[in-house]
């Protein structure tokens, strides 16, 4: 299964899923749900990405159980068979971090939406409004593939041996801290050794995504070799999914994401930091 797909692509594809995967991660006045019944993708589901975290942790935006992916899947109506479509409407492309998830939890038919709803509208495909009835029934099984992630303990191995790149998807000013982390107690800076490549640099001009030749030479351009290992970060976890989706669609499967990302490096007294303010 193609994980890219266009508006034209899946006006014509009526055995997928469709899933509203919109969260305003750094927009607490914005209300998903109510944007998705204003219009969304007709026959499309709302996924509540916000909630899909883990209830335990104080950080925010951590991977949630395998348990409670499976439940939500099943109240959505999936199965493993299934074959699933996710767009968002969101300023940081967090369709990303659900596409990220369904990986994490065992799904590999799992695409998205090019250019997300914005597109989809603009090419003149029909919305549909209001509340959608979630079905219920469905069997889905979720299992969580460590090869995926990364937890603290493992990323301050990883600086301290440099034994994979580390790529930042945050901006330049958040980088090199310059400017500084929106969450009270992070500090400002970087992890050691690590590259910045803004997640905006892999979509051109309308939203899209760029090629996949375009992609990896992003990377390139950044220092990154997109051949070797790749660990993601970023703020919580979500623009850093937008890296690990461009690596995929450029046909690579060496990567993973430090899911604590730099709200749990940052607030670490014992972790070193790298910044020029």
């Amino acid at each position: 299964m193609k994980i890219l797909f266009t508006p034209a692509d899946l006006a014509a594809d009526n055995g997928i899923k469709i899933l509203d995967a919109t969260y305003y991660a750094l927009e607490p006045g914005r209300d998903p749900r109510a944007d998705f019944e204003a219009g969304h993708v007709p026959g499309a589901l709302f996924l509540d990405l916000e909630h899909l975290a883990d209830p335990a942790s104080a950080l925010p935006s951590m991977a949630p159980p395998a348990q409670q992916f499976e439940a939500r899947l099943r109240a959505l109506g999936i199965d493993m068979d299934d074959r699933v479509l996710l767009y968002d409407q969101a300023p940081h492309k967090t369709a990303a971090r659900a596409w990220w998830l369904f990986r994490l939890f065992g799904f590999d038919q799992v695409a998205l939406l090019d250019g997300g709803l914005g597109r989809w509208k603009a090419e003149g495909q029909p919305l549909e409004t209001g509340a959608a009835e979630e079905p219920g029934g469905g069997h889905a099984t979720a299992w969580r593939n460590p090869a995926l992630v990364r937890g603290l303990e493992e990323m301050e191995a990883l600086v301290a041996i440099g034994a994979a790149q580390i790529v930042d998807a945050r901006s330049p000013a958040r980088f090199s801290g310059a400017e500084g982390d929106p969450r009270p107690g992070v500090a400002r800076g970087h992890m050691p050794g690590a590259y910045n490549l803004p997640y905006g640099r892999l979509f051109g001009e309308e939203g899209n995504w760029r090629s996949p030749d375009a992609i990896l030479n992003a990377f390139r351009e950044a220092g990154v070799d997109p051949d070797a290992p790749i660990v993601t970060t970023c703020g919580s976890g979500i623009t850093a999914s937008v890296l690990l989706f461009g690596l995929a669609l450029a046909g690579k499967s060496d990567w993973a994401l430090y899911d604590g990302s730099w709200s749990e490096w940052g607030a670490q007294p014992q972790t070193p930091k790298e910044s020029v303010a």
